[in-house]
Order: C-alpha cells, then structure tokens, then sequence
C-alpha cells in the first residue's frame, strides 16, 4: 500500500492527495477521474479477500462511506484495508462531500490485470531465455572432454528427468530408442510426448519404440501411434517384460535406477551402451508390429498373452507380479486366469495346473 498523507491520518483525506496515496500520487482521484492504479501484491490480495471485501460491501450498500466515519478510524484494519481499495482503484475519493464511493470492479480489473499480465508475458520470455542459454550450455558440456569420460550421470527428481529427456531429443540427430514396459501409458504423458516426438520425425530422427502387448488396449496409445507411424516411426509390442530404456544417438542411455522411476542414470560408456543396444535388438527382432487393424496381429497378441500367463502359473508368480510383468492390473491378470479356467473346464488354480500338466503329457501306447 502506498505511503498515507499526514492530513489524511490526522482525520481527513488532504485536498491535494486522495487518502492512501502519498503527495507523488497527484491529484485527487474524482468519480469521474481513474486513480493512479499500482501493482497488488499477494499481500494485498489476501487483505482484499479477508477484510477489502467487507468494506467494499458496506460501500456497496450504503452507496458511501463517509471519511469520518468510526468504524474506519486511522490506524485500524479496517482504514488499511479502505486505503487499498482506493490504491486498487475499488473506491474513489470525494473531496468536497469527503466521501469514499464504490467503483465498478471491471473498470479496475481492467487497469490492474493489464500489468500482470504483461509481468507474466515478460517473466515467460525472460525464462525462455535461460533455457535456450542452458540448453546450449549443456551441449557444451555433453559435447566434453569431461562428460565423455564419465561413465554414467544420476538424475535425481521426476521435473529433473523429464528436463533431461526433452534436452536430449531437441539435440537428436540420428535415432532414439524407447522400451516402454507396464502396458498402457498415461494419456497425459503421451500428449506431452507426441509434439516433441513429432518435431524429431520431422527433422528426419528415426524411432523404435517397443511396448508390451496390453498397451494395444490402450485409446491414447493407439492414437500416438497412428499419428507417429505416420512420420516414419516404427512401433511393435512384445509379450516379455523389460525395463524402461531410452536410447539417444546411439551414445546415451536413460534407464530408472529406482522403483519408483524418480532416479535415473545417463548411461555414456561405450561398452555399456553396446550391450544395452543389443538387447534392446533382439527384443525388437522378437516383438511384433503395432497393427491394430488386422485380425491376425490380434489373434497373435492374444496367443502370446495366453502363452505368457501359462508361463506365469507354471512359475509359481504371485498375481501381482505376473500382472507387472504382463503389463497389466492384477484384475486383468485374474480375468486371464478365470478365462483359462474356463478353457479348460475347472474351477480352482490347482485343478488348472493338474490340468495343465495332464495336457501337456505325452500320450502313452
């Protein structure tokens, strides 16, 4: 709030100055003349919300409120919070009737959200700025001496991770690749994703990207991958459970070095990236071509995921870590099992298995 006049604190708003604003101020501000508006603070807002709301109500109401009015005595919250809302442009200072009159908001919001949001407009470039200047500080330091010896970099913080992630396809030159385990991915991490895979397709990147076999469940899957194969892209899906990889250029690696995927490693080493590609090949040479408008891709998929859950039973996993490894919830898991079940006519899990096993015997002479 700005600096009060003494005549105004001693009892009555100054002729020259409107209360609640100090001699630099100018002239009063009449009905009909806008005050000179400043920048609110948070502060402010809070007074507004709690307190300036209440007195602009009794202005409101009452049509006035007089300057000598008692409840509005110098020095007390309530003649603070009145002196806002004249800084804030809410009330207007009658000189000659020594009255404060309510004005309507839209006149002030006007004055007051123009600035800020020219504020905003100049803190977004200004922060567009820094970031253009350490992304080019950080190809710097990628393309060193230093870094290049180094083995491997942690990431720690998802914000942390993701920034590296999109510094590393903006820079992309040749080829990413992705693994992409635990089925369906969330529809707003692919919408984040699509743009900046998009650009890197339309500079000529190529990208292999592998899901498991349940993404194809997924809409905002499908969706991302018809508009990326559009581009060139190549997905395919695979009924084996891997970790999450991606794979820069063929000379970084990001891969979760926690359950939880809030830490990550850089992988830069060279004869670890060649292990970590040639596993990421043979998955790619076994999975198969995300087509989600042919019958036989689906009848493959559903084998594959039949073939997978068999497995899972035959190996004693519990429900949730077979569901993990599927890329599917546990209660989808369970629907598996109850299908199998009814496949092969029984009731519990143990019957299953003797079942199971019965088929699975050779027929003797």
């Amino acid at each position: 709030m700005g600096p009060m006049s003494a005549a105004s604190e001693a009892g009555g708003p100054s002729p020259s100055a409107g209360p609640g604003v100090g001699p630099a101020a100018g002239p009063v501000a009449g009905p009909d003349v806008a005050p000179a508006l400043r920048v609110p603070s948070r502060a402010d807002h809070e007074v507004v919300r709690e307190l300036g709301a209440e007195v602009y109500e009794v202005a409101v109401t009452q049509g006035w409120i007089d300057a000598a009015d008692r409840d509005f005595l110098p020095g007390s919250t309530r003649r603070s919070a009145l002196l806002l809302l004249v800084d804030l442009g809410l009330l207007t200072f009658d000189s000659q009737a020594e009255r404060y009159h309510p004005v309507d908001p839209s006149a002030a919001s006007d004055l007051l959200v123009a600035p800020l949001a020219q504020h905003a407009s100049e803190l977004i470039a200004e922060s567009a700025r820094w970031n253009s200047t350490f992304e080019e500080l950080a190809s710097l330091y990628r393309s060193s001496p230093i870094n290049l010896k180094r083995a491997s970099t942690e990431i720690r913080g998802i914000d942390a991770i993701n920034r590296f992630i999109d510094t590393q396809v903006t820079n992309l030159r040749v080829e990413m690749l992705t693994a992409q385990p635990y089925g369906r991915r969330p529809a707003v991490t692919l919408a984040e994703a699509e743009p900046r895979d998009m650009q890197a397709l339309r500079r000529g990147v190529s990208i292999r990207t592998i899901y498991q076999h349940s993404a194809r469940q997924s809409a905002a899957t499908r969706e991302y991958v018809a508009e990326v194969s559009s581009l060139g892209a190549e997905v395919r899906t695979s009924d084996e459970f891997f970790k999450r990889m991606l794979v820069f250029d063929r000379h970084t690696a990001l891969i979760p070095a926690t359950e939880s995927h809030e830490v990550a490693v850089a992988i830069h080493e060279k004869s670890i990236l060649a292990f970590l590609l040639d596993l990421f090949d043979r998955a790619w040479e076994r999975a198969m071509p995300f087509t989600v408008d042919t019958m036989a891709a689906a009848r493959n998929v559903a084998a594959e995921v039949r073939s997978m859950t068999l497995r899972m039973l035959v190996e004693g996993h519990s429900d949730a870590a077979s569901a993990k490894r599927l890329g599917v919830s546990v209660r989808t898991y369970a629907s598996y099992i109850s299908m199998l079940k009814e496949e092969y006519g029984v009731e519990t899990r143990f019957q299953l298995g003797w079942a199971m096993s019965r088929s699975a015997a050779p027929a003797s002479d």
